[in-house]
């Protein structure tokens, strides 16, 4: 069969990449068209447009770059009709795949929507459009289920959280052979997740790092996303025990003692490699003033999301700043916060179901298909 499969994000492109070794197994014939990144760029297939190309950040940041989103929309639909594909798989990344779902479905196409977009968070009367335009749902949260049945009458496939397979599946490394790699020395390592976007890591980093002397005992390290050239971070190294690492996050928080994250699947990651945390997030103060009068959430990151609690602690807008992080990193380095997280992790990864949700999406997708 031919899948037209578009990603995004960072994320995206993880289980993009899965998903079509699933697709690829089950279906050795397959003929991949996709947008997404270098991993799934890595399987196989016809890479269409990078999603570094894609990633605008805030209300504000779409708004300048409304006419490149318009372009970007309108090349895709046009390469869709050109494939010809028997089903097109968005994932995620709902402002511009709701847009191509509505005109695939006009055009015959059928639609399976993989990670559902948030649509529990704000923007809840989308539910109209994905029932008229999306024909198979599949979502990674254990309450997702739940919202769409029950509250509204949409049957979807609750298939685990990707995340678990990608973290298990990866390759291990051993700690001295990776500490020895990036130079790093035998203190403790803080982690240091700033996000994938050029904006955001901008925004985050200056902050994360304004607390590094107040820890000497630890190093920290900066975890490079995939998406970005070392250009964008060597401003921020410009400490002893501050360094640098590309595109080897997962390493990274595999040999990590705690971490502070920007808020994003990269909070959930982290949860599951079992790294106490710190969970960030700002923004420009148009966009955070419009998306708080949206967003109707106790909370922004994924662990506390589904721990429907305060698991991780979260510093957003205004109380990301020096003195908090600093306060909250102590916590989470000795003491008995860090026990406490520690428990509610094992209890978080039992909530996510079992391992095999690449497996699952590509045997529905494949049932589901015209023959």
């Amino acid at each position: 069969m031919k899948y037209y499969i578009i990603a995004g994000e960072a994320s995206g492109d993880l289980h993009g990449s899965n998903l079509m070794k699933a697709l690829k197994e089950k279906d050795p014939s397959a003929e991949i068209r996709f947008w997404g990144g270098d991993l799934m760029q890595e399987v196989g297939g016809t890479l269409v447009k990078h999603y570094r190309e894609l990633a605008f950040m805030g209300f504000a940041e779409v708004i300048m770059n409304i006419s490149e989103i318009f372009k970007n929309i309108n090349q895709c639909k046009k390469d869709l009709l050109n494939f010809k594909p028997d089903v097109l798989i968005l994932i995620d990344y709902p402002g511009f795949n709701m847009r191509i779902a509505e005109f695939a479905k006009k055009e015959g196409v059928k639609v399976h929507y993989y990670i559902s977009p948030q649509i529990w968070a704000w923007k809840e009367n989308r539910i109209k459009i994905i029932k008229r335009d999306v024909d198979e749902m599949y979502v990674i949260l254990p309450f997702e289920k739940d919202f769409y049945e029950k509250k509204h009458n949409f049957p979807v496939h609750f298939v685990g959280h990707p995340l678990i397979d990608a973290i298990s599946n990866r390759n291990q490394v051993g700690e001295n052979a990776f500490r020895e790699e990036h130079q790093l020395s035998k203190k403790p390592i803080v982690a240091l997740l700033p996000g994938s976007r050029k904006q955001e890591i901008k925004e985050m980093l200056s902050v994360m790092l304004k607390i590094v002397d107040k820890f000497s005992d630890y190093q920290f390290v900066i975890a490079g996303a995939p998406s970005q050239d070392f250009e964008l971070y060597k401003q921020f190294i410009i400490k002893d025990n501050v360094k640098f690492v590309a595109n080897k996050t997962y390493d990274l928080l595999s040999v990590s003692y705690a971490a502070i994250v920007t808020s994003g699947t990269a909070t959930l990651e982290t949860a599951l490699f079992k790294i106490p945390q710190i969970v960030c997030y700002k923004t420009s103060w148009t966009s955070y003033q419009i998306g708080k009068r949206l967003v109707k959430l106790k909370f922004i990151s994924l662990v506390n999301l589904i721990m429907e609690k305060e698991v991780v602690k979260e510093l957003i807008q205004d109380d990301f700043n020096e003195q908090n992080i600093e306060q909250e990193l102590h916590k989470i380095i000795d003491g008995y916060q860090r026990a406490v997280m520690f428990i509610a992790y094992y209890d978080l990864e039992k909530k996510l179901g079992g391992k095999g949700a690449s497996k699952k999406v590509a045997e529905l997708i494949i049932e589901k298909s015209p023959k």
